[in-house]
């Protein structure tokens, strides 16, 4: 599944956690070395741009952080990044140059890459988020099966067993996600693809798509 390629989905130059994802050939591999990567990172980041904010938090001085918002680590906050009123991050969280985690948002073992947008009511969970990706109000990453068993990416015939009980979302760059959509574990879409609002998203989504339901996800002109 080629579509599914870390070369295919993200631009790497667009994240401070590029390193994280070296040898690696689909994004899901790097879901259980976030926790540690973080805490090997915050080390090294430059105490004159970054403070560290209790065990393993570090966020940049620039860095907009509502005094309602909850940040546990390891997590990094990077440069002019707005944590907003009441979002509640976890842990296993970075959070990319100029992004936007907004009211009640909820983070928890995450790469979000600058300038992506996650501002309303949202639960991200065992995901990453490629460059300006955007989930409209209230839609959610699903990342436990219902009936517990490990995820299978699916496109078509295709698949593959990714080996983890716990998987979100994997959002190309520039992905636009509609209000109020549910993206169900084991869902990777495409660069440049938008889901339409109210959707139940699971599989693949092509790269430059519009995603209106399974049985209909036409090429954008």
């Amino acid at each position: 599944m080629d579509s599914c390629k870390i070369s295919n989905l993200y631009t790497l130059s667009e994240t401070m956690a590029a390193e994280l994802f070296t040898g690696l050939t689909y994004p899901w591999e790097a879901l259980p070395q976030i926790s540690g990567f973080i805490c090997e990172l915050g080390k090294t980041l430059d105490p004159q741009k970054y403070e560290q904010r209790g065990e393993n938090v570090w966020v940049a001085k620039n860095a907009k952080v509502a005094p309602t918002a909850n940040i546990n680590g390891p997590a990094i906050i990077d440069e002019e990044a707005e944590i907003r009123h009441c979002a509640f991050i976890r842990g296993n969280a970075i959070v990319g140059k100029g992004a936007v985690v907004g009211n009640s948002t909820e983070l928890k073992n995450v790469v979000l890459f600058n300038k992506v947008q996650v501002p309303h009511y949202n639960y991200v969970g065992d995901a990453i988020l490629g460059f300006k990706a955007h989930m409209g109000a209230g839609s959610i990453t699903s990342n436990v099966k219902s009936d517990k068993t490990l995820v299978v990416v699916k496109d078509g015939k295709e698949e593959i067993a990714t080996g983890l009980k716990k998987f979100g979302a994997m959002l190309g760059d520039e992905v636009e996600v509609g209000c109020n959509s549910v993206l169900n574990p084991g869902s990777v879409i495409g660069r440049n693809s938008n889901v339409y609002p109210l959707s139940m998203v699971r599989g693949v989504v092509p790269a430059k798509s519009i995603y209106k339901n399974k049985n209909e996800i036409v090429e954008k002109q």
